[in-house]
């Protein structure tokens, strides 16, 4: 089992920037893939980026690695998300989700993700 708790959301100007965090517990030492997803009202669960918990190996959705970066501190269990150069289509509920994983595939699909956290809102004015 793998808990995750998101926080960090909140309100920005449209061009800010915003670091969110997710505090992992339970067996994060084994092999898993820790990601975000974002869910805008009315819209599918988003993929942002995955990172492998132990290699560190990092993979991007291609529309959002330039302003989206990924990063984790294993000695704190904490895996982290900072956005820069915020846009009004970021606003969204941002979710970090887990998957038990000793694949080399990354996988894109929230429904791939065996664990959620509850989800931090982020609203970015414009």
């Amino acid at each position: 089992q793998v808990q995750l708790v998101e926080s960090g959301g909140g309100l920005v100007q449209a061009g800010g920037s915003l670091r969110l965090s997710c505090a992992a517990s339970g067996h994060t030492s084994s092999n898993i893939t820790m990601s975000w997803f974002r869910q805008a009202p009315g819209a599918e669960r988003e993929f942002i980026a995955a990172i492998r918990w132990i290699r560190g190996k990092i993979f991007y959705a291609d529309a959002l690695k330039d302003r989206f970066t990924i990063s984790k501190d294993n000695a704190k269990n904490m895996l982290y998300l900072q956005m820069n150069s915020l846009k009004s289509e970021d606003t969204a509920v941002y979710y970090c989700a887990a998957r038990k994983d000793s694949s080399e595939i990354f996988y894109v699909s929230a429904k791939e993700y065996d664990y959620w956290g509850q989800g931090t809102q982020v609203t970015v004015s414009s």
